[in-house]
């Protein structure tokens, strides 16, 4: 039986090589979401490219909420260590961190005309405790009536050793109970965590054994890149993954393991 999952390329708008990136494989059909650095250095100038395959329904345009790269408010910016620490002991300004998730949202919409497709957050942050809360509240405030944004679920990241643990323990669970509740559909489980080492052979034997795995509504989550992103801490590693995605053996490893490739929302507004 077919499994039908969407595959989200992070960071759209950090860089031009990563957008040149996520929208060539949009157009080859492998990608079908990607998540926005809307306060990223190349947002304004390459957000007009990706929302006319929005606007045509040929990729799922989310907000990344940014916290530790390049949020609007930049005195927030802190190592996501000092966020996993500050959400955990609850010490966090919510007021301060709200007006950031409005202020993105509020980009987001201004530059593409319409809500996003989807929320989840850079470096997983969105689902931290207290950020979490603030999300779906705000999400709920915004949408109510409307169009409700997919979110990133990262349960599931656990099973792919001790990266996947710490990702999952910071809030998989309560994340998926407040989606339920608020009735915010959510992929079925996350694919594509890995510690960004062993270059192209190893992606490769990681991707099949991802798609092996891959159930009908899983995410699979990348970063790709055409070249190198100066001061980027995964630079390298975008671009094996850029390699393996733009290589024809990709579509090979999906038919193999029986994949399609669709838009998220469109497999939660069938189910």
């Amino acid at each position: 039986m077919t499994a039908r999952i969407a595959i989200c390329i992070d960071d759209y708008g950090l860089h031009p090589a990563v957008d040149e990136a996520i929208l060539a494989l949009v157009g080859r059909g492998r990608v079908s979401a990607t998540s926005c650095l809307v306060g990223g250095p190349a947002w304004t100038q390459d957000a007009p490219r990706l929302k006319q395959a929005f606007d045509a329904g040929r990729v799922d345009a989310g907000l990344h909420l940014d916290l530790t790269e390049d949020p609007l408010d930049a005195t927030l910016r802190k190592p996501v260590g000092a966020w996993m620490r500050d959400s955990l002991l609850r010490t966090l300004d919510r007021k301060r961190v709200r007006a950031e998730l409005v202020a993105q949202l509020d980009r987001f919409e201004a530059t593409m005309g319409r809500a996003p497709a989807h929320v989840d957050g850079h470096q997983h942050i969105h689902q931290f405790p207290v950020v979490r809360d603030i999300v779906i509240e705000e999400l709920e405030r915004r949408y109510a009536g409307g169009h409700r944004p997919w979110l990133r679920s990262i349960r599931g990241a656990a099973r792919w050793r001790f990266k996947g643990m710490v990702i999952e323990t910071m809030g998989a669970l309560a994340w998926v109970t407040s989606g339920r509740r608020t009735r915010l559909p959510q992929n079925r489980s996350l694919l594509g965590v890995y510690d960004f080492r062993g270059g192209a052979d190893r992606y490769r034997r990681l991707l099949a054994d991802w798609m092996a795995h891959a159930r009908d509504g899983d995410l699979l989550m990348a970063h790709v890149a055409t070249g190198i992103v100066p001061g980027d801490e995964i630079a390298q590693p975008r671009v094996v993954e850029w390699e393996v995605f733009s290589q024809d053996g990709f579509d090979e490893v999906l038919r193999g393991a029986g994949v399609t490739v669709v838009r998220m929302s469109e497999i939660v507004a069938a189910s």
